[in-house]
């Protein structure tokens, strides 16, 4: 072996022995002792939350996501600007902050059970298609990669009524059912009136929201599920609440 191929061999070491001595070891407790077992996994999302982002441009969203707004620091996992481009700020197996507080059905701890994805709008202007053809696109990639379910994709005032009012009633969520995401009435000239005795409020609770605030919940059910506002239920929000109702029985009898 000549001198210079020797050479050459030496320094390749050096630099894998650097490029190991700097890789990041797992997480390991100083006072015990390592003994590793293969019996474990990642966090696996259960649900997807929707938000939109409220500021000026999806520049300075993203300068907000990795850095604070005025209540500390904020993140999310990925950001769709208006045209279209998607950006991911958060490994999909980690924590980002983009919830808060709140909860939707049994989960009470929303950002370690969810992917967040913040949508470039201000909340006042419509969303354009090719922004909703990405969204739809990142959502067959995330359900399809971490088995969630299709219907588990909510908006953030879903599950915190009485701080959010993201994505809004501008948000296309029928264009989304349109696309197999997210859970959606039949046409309400179609749907049949409860029978006697249905619960509107049991009914809010089956499909997630919480009760905690009555009000805020009818707010955020009118903006998701009919596009407008309004804080009282009336007859056609008990025929789509059946209607809603029953899809959730139906799929929870055919798994």
């Amino acid at each position: 072996m000549n001198a210079p191929r020797c050479l050459r061999l030496a320094f390749a070491g050096m630099v894998v022995a650097m490029l190991a001595a700097c890789a990041p070891l797992p997480p390991r407790n100083p006072i015990a002792t390592w003994v590793p077992s293969k019996n474990y996994d990642i966090r696996k999302p259960q649900l997807i939350v929707l938000h939109f982002t409220d500021q000026a441009s999806a520049q300075q969203a993203l300068d907000t996501l990795r850095t604070a707004n005025s209540g500390g620091p904020v993140s999310a996992h990925y950001l769709i600007g208006s045209d279209g481009h998607i950006y991911q700020l958060v490994s999909d197996v980690d924590r980002a902050w983009h919830a808060g507080g709140g909860r939707w059905g049994t989960i009470t701890d929303v950002n370690s059970a969810s992917i967040g994805i913040e949508i470039d709008n201000n909340g006042h202007s419509p969303f354009p298609p090719v922004q909703i053809d990405s969204l739809i696109r990142l959502l067959t990639d995330l359900t399809t990669r971490w088995h969630i379910p299709r219907t588990q994709i909510i908006g953030h005032q879903d599950m915190a009524p009485t701080r959010k009012d993201d994505p809004g009633p501008l948000f296309p969520w029928a264009t989304l059912a349109a696309n197999g995401f997210g859970l959606w009435p039949d046409p309400l000239a179609t749907l049949p009136d409860p029978p006697a005795g249905f619960d509107p409020w049991l009914a809010l609770t089956a499909i997630g929201y919480s009760l905690d605030d009555p009000t805020a919940v009818v707010r955020a059910f009118h903006n998701h599920f009919r596009g407008t506002g309004g804080d009282t239920l009336d007859a056609d929000d008990a025929r789509i609440l059946y209607n809603l109702v029953n899809k959730i029985e139906r799929g929870a009898t055919e798994k």
